[in-house]
């Protein structure tokens, strides 16, 4: 076990799959309490089921991460469940990849109220709690199109993410003194994100996608963010498959 995650209640947002899923088994294993939070109930009561075989801890939430009342609603739960919450890892994202060109105001309303609003709503239910408690972290996840626009195709998607390493800082500069603060911006991730695209972009990204890491990858950086003693916050980690240029 691991001092530093051992006996801590985490909270992950779309986590019944991939980098969510991944990153819950893992903290389980290091002795975490892990809460699996998405819409789809069956995939996270597949990731309970393993960590629960594994000897771990867990419990799945059903949470649509834009309905701010609902999250809201999710981190009592969580609390009440498990007595208390130290993490939380806002990890729901989609990233339907279009050129601007096309119009689709629907894909940018949904990538703003997921990637965007997702996370503020997150920060909204957790952050009274950790204040109250005087420690907590957040573990935002953003994407390298949050560090250099993806484009022609991620605009929007790279805007959403901006803004995720943007806020995640203002956010670290004003309860920093209490509260720890990571942004994570990982490359091509094995993933369904991929899958997100259904227009004319789709075989670009699906070559892209060619060269992406496992989840696992990106998992071990949350932990390791996470297992830092409380004095130290690790703010930004940016990791990209090797033979990623972008």
């Amino acid at each position: 076990m691991n001092n530093g995650i051992e006996n801590k209640v985490v909270l992950i947002t779309g986590g019944g799959t991939g980098l969510g899923a991944e990153t819950a088994r893992l903290l389980a294993s290091k002795g975490a309490i892990v809460a699996v939070a998405a819409r789809r109930k069956d995939k996270l009561d597949e990731v309970v089921s393993q960590i629960k075989e594994a000897g771990g801890k867990a419990g799945a939430y059903s949470l649509d991460v834009s309905d701010k009342a609902q999250f809201k609603a999710v981190v009592h739960a969580v609390i009440a469940d498990f007595g208390k919450l130290d993490v939380l890892v806002n990890n729901a994202g989609i990233m339907p990849i279009r050129p601007m060109a096309e119009v689709n105001t629907d894909e940018w309303d949904a990538m703003i109220d997921i990637n965007l609003k997702g996370v503020l709503y997150g920060i909204a239910a957790a952050l009274p709690v950790f204040l109250a408690q005087e420690s907590g972290q957040f573990v935002n996840i953003s994407s390298v199109a949050g560090v250099k626009v993806f484009s022609p195709g991620g605009t929007v998607y790279s805007g959403t993410k901006f803004a995720v390493r943007a806020i995640s800082e203002g956010l670290r500069h004003e309860v920093g003194n209490k509260i720890r603060v990571t942004s994570i911006e990982p490359g091509a991730v094995e993933s369904e994100l991929k899958f997100n695209t259904t227009g004319t972009a789709q075989s670009n990204v699906m070559d892209f996608y060619q060269i992406a890491i496992p989840a696992s990858s990106v998992a071990r950086a949350i932990a390791y963010a996470i297992e830092q003693p409380a004095e130290v916050d690790i703010n930004e980690i940016v990791l990209r498959p090797t033979a990623q240029e972008f």
